[in-house]
């Protein structure tokens, strides 16, 4: 009997103990590549770091530590960067995250629904071709994008010729979508003034994320029993009924962490932004991530860079826990 309860004692041991062995090599990997930087960015956030710091790091004599003086320039905008506010590009960063948002979960649910359609022909041909611009590369879209905007010979400014030239104008359009700093509607976002280009990059950005949200709707529709439509037709409920009444509630669960997904992946999206206006006009256009990226590539304020680094963090994860807190957007079907 004490030999059995022994035996017992020791298999369950080694039933917890196991999970943790498996998992000590991912842990070891995560540490150096994604804890270990974090941990040593944190750190240099409170130090003068720039490029004469390199050779020797945290060991250099010249090092010194500065507090919160990096934070405090960034919250001040005391940094010497030219029109830089922390809290104008914050209200940017933010706008421009929602908007996008806005705009492509609704697209994204109104045409997966439109190619849910019983009878539609071509239904995967189209569901094909309207995945492409997930795949493509963001500096590939920013860069055709910036040139259909381009001022003289972009698309976009020849077609608006053509709509003038049927309308009666004959003068050729020159609108300079990158370059005028005037915003189109004066007011609209007072603490930080949209200007033409952030126009031009919602445009481009509403081609290239719309689709996943169309992907994650249509899998989310492919599990709606279509008893519930037959159920809903014979009790004289129209097509518009049935959408509000069945499709969007049980489209929730699946919509709502896309939704918070989108949100992020904008608030944060580098590639597009930067090679498609670089966040100009005058800064008008700048995301919290690209400010901290010049500032290494332009300045060498390794620092202040991390200390930008760690407020983009801190703000992330307020947003996420908020947002998640709102929607419920990790809960599963049954909670939701």
């Amino acid at each position: 009997m004490a030999v059995a309860k022994s035996s017992f004692k020791k298999n369950k041991q080694k039933s917890v103990v196991l999970p943790y062995f498996y998992l000590l090599p991912a842990f070891l990997v995560m540490g150096v590549i994604t804890f270990y930087p974090l941990i040593y960015q944190v750190i240099i956030s409170f130090t003068n770091f720039e490029s004469k710091h390199l050779l020797l790091g945290l060991q250099s004599p010249e090092l010194e530590f500065i507090g919160l003086k990096n934070y405090l320039d960034i919250f001040t905008a005391a940094l010497p960067v030219e029109n830089f506010n922390f809290f104008r590009v914050l209200e940017f960063n933010f706008w421009w995250a929602l908007s996008n948002v806005i705009l492509h979960v609704p697209a994204g649910v109104l045409i997966a629904t439109l190619l849910n359609t019983e009878g539609l022909w071509f239904k995967k041909l189209y569901r094909a071709a309207y995945i492409l611009p997930v795949v493509v590369p963001p500096l590939v879209v920013a860069t055709v994008w910036t040139n259909i905007f381009d001022e003289r010979y972009g698309a976009m400014n020849q077609l608006l010729t053509s709509i003038g030239t049927y309308l009666g104008n004959t003068a050729p359009v020159y609108i300079r979508w990158f370059e005028d700093v005037k915003p189109p509607i004066p007011g609209f976002l007072p603490g930080a003034p949209l200007t033409l280009a952030y126009y031009a990059m919602m445009i481009a950005n509403f081609w290239l994320g719309w689709p996943f949200m169309s992907v994650v709707a249509t899998g989310a529709l492919q599990s709606i029993p279509k008893d519930l439509y037959e159920a809903a037709s014979i009790d004289g409920a129209t097509g518009a009924q049935q959408f509000w009444g069945i499709t969007v509630p049980l489209l929730r669960p699946a919509m709502i962490p896309a939704a918070v997904y989108g949100f992020t992946l904008s608030f944060n999206l580098f590639n597009f932004v930067f090679f498609m206006t670089g966040g100009g006009p005058a800064r008008s256009t700048e995301l919290l991530v690209t400010f901290a990226y010049n500032l290494v590539r332009n300045l060498r304020w390794y620092g202040v860079a991390a200390a930008f680094a760690v407020i983009i963090f801190g703000v992330a994860l307020v947003v996420f826990l908020i947002t998640n807190r709102i929607t419920r957007a990790t809960q599963n079907y049954q909670e939701a």
